[in-house]
């Protein structure tokens, strides 16, 4: 973490003998593990006078959203040095001072952690599936201090986290709280795969409930996915302590996530290692492993430090997440994971069918839908909102943005967003200093490495003006149709209603839900929860009775409805349009003739870029 000027001059006052200081000590046992709770205990030592600030941390690397992590927190006590009680006040609902102490605080807490994932604590019987910032509490001023924990193990579980280990103490070293705090921890029966790539160390470190052979072949194709990522950049980045682990959780009782962080990746997912599942999760661990450049060491400046007792926003998410988004699905196909013809069907048409039919994409840019990430990433809210009409997640807009830009780069510039990728590398993520980004990122610096790139500055100007600070659509038909792949209506000719049904079986009626901007509820007057109770003058008995009403029917036919709103029965006259909801197939699926200059730019496109 870099040091604000106030810590600088701080330090500069204070002796040269207070600034080694002794680390924060954690241990962390789990007595009642079945029941989900761990006993959490941790050491400050050579305090300085006056009450110890203990928090936990309300936010967590990676997620942008308010999680509230001391909810799960309880029996706190606190002692000295020898033992004596000490006086624990509640200030807030984030922590607790600690009072009267001799300048050692031994804290103690239990945590309750029921939720496996890249966010929170799962604990039970089986394993433990820690994120830090819901898991360890810290002391304020006590940031920069190295951390040391000690994982108090049941029979049968191992270890596997970035934090350092130290066999001659038998614990998990930090530097300081940055990353301590962006270090997920997963304890249980590892099933471990190693190896050695460009001199770096890379692990996988599973828990699942599968074969040895299953989890073998994911390995293998883990390994080509490493490999074709680091062909973007040309190189690994240069892990802090020689090694990158991927911290795999695939248990039943498992959510599905993918957390990147810096030397590692927390992977969860209750899919097993085999089949279409593998492919599934393997698509998790190709994103959050591009995160290890891009992010995490190609960091936005306004998430440098990230601040764990606030929501913390940033306009560049579209970049961040959304290029990754981009970029774990090529990866995918460059390793030989996908076809072309399912890359165009899993990756490309969900990315162009998003942003090409979402009402907010074509209302807000990427930036504005980067700043939305506090109430939208894992946030909690009881109220209504309109977000399908406002908001286009900046993983689909962003990676949306990335494909176009890949295509006007190979086509207008004789580049490719590879290059721009490597050179945003070089001036703004090799360079590191105290396990941070020694030069973090703004807008205006992407688009200066873009004009170098693509050698033409108002190119540059006029993409981000347009489409990154400005919300104009990609126009894909044009730029997929040189690498042989056509933009075409997925149900050509066949009508939609546009939103979502709720089925009412006792009444044959269907509750809808928020209606698109353009679609024909939503120009008939219909609102969210307002109830269906006759379309064309029938009953809506079932989902396939209503399809088979729409099939009947063509583009532009003018129905009867009849509903419920909060005014009363409504009768009102629904034109209805045709099912906007687009796909991206190669010309060879659509039976169109394929060029020997399409074959070429899609294989320097899509073909793997190592030997």
């Amino acid at each position: 973490m870099r040091k604000s000027a106030a810590t600088l001059l701080l330090a500069l006052a204070l002796p040269v003998a207070t600034l080694a200081q002794a680390p924060v000590q954690y241990t962390v046992a789990f007595p009642n593990a079945v029941h989900h709770e761990a006993q959490v205990t941790v050491v400050f030592s050579e305090l300085p006078a006056g009450p110890l600030q203990v928090r936990m941390a309300r936010s967590s690397p990676g997620r942008y959203a308010l999680h509230e992590f001391a909810k799960n927190v309880y029996a706190v006590a606190a002692t000295d040095s020898k033992g004596n009680a000490l006086t624990v006040s509640r200030p807030d609902p984030y922590g607790w001072d600690v009072s009267g102490h001799d300048g050692t605080v031994r804290f103690t807490y239990t945590l309750f952690g029921d939720r496996t994932d890249g966010t929170y604590a799962g604990i039970d019987a089986i394993h433990a599936h820690l994120n830090m910032p819901a898991t360890l509490a810290y002391g304020k001023g006590q940031e920069q201090r190295p951390a040391e924990v000690k994982f108090k193990l049941p029979t049968g579980w191992q270890v596997a986290t970035q934090l350092r280990p130290d066999a001659t103490k038998g614990t998990y070293y930090a530097p300081h709280m940055q990353y301590l705090m962006d270090s997920p921890t997963s304890l249980g029966p590892q099933k471990v795969r190693s190896w050695q790539h460009q001199g770096r160390t890379i692990e996988m470190a599973v828990l699942h409930e599968g074969t040895d052979a299953e989890l073998d072949a994911y390995t293998e194709k883990t390994k080509k996915i490493v490999q074709e990522a680091g062909a973007v950049f040309g190189e690994l980045p240069a892990f802090d302590f020689g090694r990158y682990t991927f911290v795999a959780n695939y248990l039943p009782q498992t959510s599905s996530d993918g957390m990147e962080h810096r030397n590692s990746t927390s992977v969860t997912s209750n899919r097993p290692l085999r089949g279409d599942y593998a492919v599934n999760n393997l698509g998790t661990v190709s994103h959050e492993f591009f995160h290890a450049w891009n992010v995490e060491r190609i960091r936005p400046r306004d998430l440098e430090p990230f601040d764990f007792d606030r929501a913390n926003m940033s306009n560049s998410l579209w970049f961040a997440e959304g290029f990754t988004q981009y970029y774990g699905d090529l990866i995918m196909r460059r390793a030989g994971i996908f076809t072309d013809d399912q890359y165009a069907q899993y990756a490309l048409s969900g990315l162009v069918n998003a942003i090409l039919n979402s009402p907010g994409a074509a209302r807000y840019s990427p930036v504005q839908m980067s700043q939305q990430a506090p109430f939208v990433d894992a946030a909690a809210a009881i109220d209504p909102n309109n977000r399908g009409n406002t908001y286009l997640s900046y993983y689909l807009i962003g990676g949306a943005n990335a494909l176009a830009l890949d295509m006007l780069l190979r086509q207008n510039h004789k580049t490719t967003l590879d290059a721009y990728m490597r050179a945003v590398w070089e001036q703004h993520g090799k360079e590191q200093q105290n396990y941070a980004p020694a030069k973090p990122y703004t807008l205006a610096d992407l688009q200066r490495v873009l004009g170098q790139v693509s050698k033409d500055t108002a190119f540059a100007g006029q993409f981000f003006r347009q489409h990154i600070l400005g919300h104009e659509l990609p126009k894909f038909e044009q730029l997929l149709a040189p690498a042989g792949l056509l933009v075409r209506r997925a149900r050509a000719g066949q009508v939609s209603l546009g939103t979502r049904l709720t089925y009412n079986p006792a009444d044959s009626t269907a509750s809808i839900g928020t209606p698109y901007l353009d679609s024909p509820l939503y120009q008939a007057g219909l609102d969210r929860e307002d109830v269906l109770r006759k379309l064309d003058g029938q009953r809506l008995s079932s989902p396939k009775a209503v399809q088979e009403l729409l099939a009947a029917h063509k583009p532009g036919d003018v129905v009867a409805v009849e509903y419920r709103t909060r005014g009363g029965i409504r009768t009102t006259q629904l034109t209805l349009t045709e099912d906007p909801v687009l796909e991206v197939v190669t010309y060879e699926a659509a039976k169109r003739p394929v060029t020997k200059a399409m074959k070429k730019f899609r294989a320097d496109w899509l073909n793997g870029k190592t030997k």
